[in-house]
């Protein structure tokens, strides 16, 4: 019996990552939208329940990058999976169940703004943890101003 349960949480936890999202990105400067679920905040909706304001920045899109990059590999299970010029995506794995959440970045230059866009990959309701996420990495890029 004990190994049937180890051998059952095992599975269900390994599952817990899901696969890659195969839509993500900027396509003429937007994110895709989010779902109906209350698991996704983006800084690119009107809907009030997904909605999050962006990043603001002061300087060249290059250092605001630096700082933002810098932000997100100062914090705990944070991985980045894709770098570029004005886009970044990068995965957050929680502790316990290690479910991973998407969390993506637009540099938009003339906007002076980063917009954020940050979505679980399973599951319906998130606990608000995306927003929460959000809002510290907001926290840190600001008190990280040279």
């Amino acid at each position: 019996m004990k190994t049937f349960l180890a051998v059952s949480l095992a599975v269900l936890f390994v599952g817990c990552a899901g696969p890659r999202p195969a839509r993500m990105g900027v396509t003429n400067g937007k994110f895709i939208p989010c779902l109906d679920s209350p698991n996704c905040v983006s800084s690119q909706t009107s809907d009030q329940s997904h909605g999050i304001e962006p990043l603001s920045y002061k300087g060249t899109p290059l250092e605001a990058r630096a700082r933002l990059l810098a932000t997100i590999k100062g914090m705990t299970r944070a991985n980045i999976v894709t770098e570029q010029e004005h886009y970044i995506h990068a995965e957050f794995t929680s502790a316990v169940f290690r479910f991973v959440d998407d969390a993506e970045f637009f540099i938009d230059d003339p906007q002076k703004v980063i917009h954020v866009r940050s979505a679980a990959r399973l599951g319906y309701y998130d606990f608000g943890v995306n927003r929460k996420r959000m809002e510290t990495i907001r926290q840190l890029f600001n008190n990280a101003l040279p």
